[in-house]
């Protein structure tokens, strides 16, 4: 299951860099470019971080063809896409939920403490979408407005309690999780929930 949403995810993350690309009047190149970023780029530093060298992305070519075929079916269904954009956020919320959990699960299982395995959790679910934004000139949306990787943080902190203190089994665990980073994601956006933000500093000048 966890392999099956890993490839859904992909796909989706793909698509949603693609749709970003085409918004930004990026030539075939440019989408292309930033959808596999966007599918990869949080799998690829998670496992660069934790030194599972090849990337995952290099060692199966599914991976390859996933992009591939996202890329060209956001390009020939554009206006559908367009039509999907409800859809396409739950699937991107399903697929931060799966990158989350897969993230923890890998850190967990070459011995990095808990801390540090629940932000590679983190990494591996939002750094597709900062780099995204990073390549399309647009501050990455985790910074400045919605629950985002916050989601993420929150699940992966139940994760932690429901793998270390209880008897519950790794398929229930798994799920738990994914559902509650759905949920909260979902939640902050339909109330527009946000973290506070910084008051901006103002300089004084003297004379």
């Amino acid at each position: 299951m966890i392999n099956f949403l890993d490839l859904a995810g992909t796909f989706v993350f793909a698509v949603s860099g693609t749709h970003t690309a085409m918004q930004k009047r990026f030539d075939l190149f440019g989408a292309l470019f930033i959808g596999f970023v966007t599918a990869v780029g949080g799998g690829t530093l998670r496992d660069i971080l934790i030194g599972n060298t090849p990337v995952s992305w290099m060692k199966d070519i599914n991976y390859f063809y996933i992009i591939v075929a996202a890329v060209i079916f956001t390009i020939l269904f554009r206006n559908f896409v367009q039509k999907l954009r409800k859809t396409l956020f739950l699937f991107d919320t399903i697929g931060i939920g799966v990158f989350t959990v897969i993230g923890l699960e890998k850190a967990l299982m070459i011995g990095i403490p808990i801390p540090m395995a629940i932000m590679m959790g983190v990494a591996s679910a939002v750094a597709g979408g900062i780099l995204r934004d990073v390549f399309s000139n647009e501050i990455p949306l985790i910074f400045h407005k919605e629950i985002y990787a916050t989601a993420c943080f929150a699940g992966g902190v139940l994760f932690i309690i429901l793998y270390k203190f209880t008897s519950l089994s790794e398929s229930f665990t798994v799920l738990s999780t994914i559902l509650v980073i759905i949920t909260i994601r979902i939640l902050s956006v339909r109330f527009n929930w946000s973290l506070p933000r910084l008051p901006k500093h103002h300089e004084s000048h003297g004379d």
